[in-house]
């Protein structure tokens, strides 16, 4: 797979080096030349120097054969243009954000191209709520641009729902149960 990812810092350094052990082809596009200078990455990774914003600059890097981009830089308003040109311009079928500011993440969807956004201060809060919630739904994670929600739920000790076959429990039509964790095991349900 062709990955395309905006931004050579920390993060995007780790996200190419993580995804290239997969053997995939990644390319950075970083826009500071002394970024690219110290920080050489082996394998399958490669360097662009331009500026993801710049159409001028990124058309010759033929992003149009990508399946992925990423905008990773520590920029909301730069992963906004860079997303948006990268669906826009070059078609890349799937398009993932970085949100820096949790403010701005009402910003991030599928009118910008993104399909899947990420806020750490978001997932952190859903990573706090699922510690100290019993008997609470917290969203883990919102796809399709938030049109669909990862929902994990902790069931109290009295909850109606214990010991009732998954095919019993009055679920919504529009919920799937993916996953049950009974006792630090993971069971995949069947009905």
């Amino acid at each position: 797979m062709k990955i395309a990812i905006a931004g050579g810092g920390a993060i995007g350094r780790f996200i190419a080096e993580d995804l290239a052990q997969g053997d995939h082809e990644i390319l950075i596009i970083e826009h500071h030349a002394d970024t690219i200078e110290r920080n050489p990455l082996p394998g399958r990774v490669t360097w662009a120097h331009a500026d993801a914003c710049e159409i001028s600059k990124i058309e010759a890097l033929g992003l149009n054969s990508y399946d992925v981009f990423v905008a990773a830089t520590g920029d909301d308003q730069v992963n906004l243009v860079a997303s948006l040109l990268a669906r826009q311009e070059f078609a890349i079928p799937r398009v993932i954000a970085r949100v820096n500011h949790p403010k701005n993440a009402w910003l991030f969807n599928e009118s910008w191209g993104i399909d899947q956004a990420v806020s750490v201060p978001h997932l952190i809060t859903g990573m706090v709520e699922e510690a100290v919630a019993t008997g609470h739904l917290v969203r883990l994670l919102q796809l399709v641009g938030g049109k669909a929600s990862l929902i994990e739920i902790t069931l109290a000790p009295e909850s109606p729902s214990l010991g009732k076959q998954v095919s019993e429990l009055d679920l919504p039509r529009s919920a799937n149960l993916v996953a049950i964790v009974r006792d630090g095991t993971l069971v995949i349900p069947r009905g």
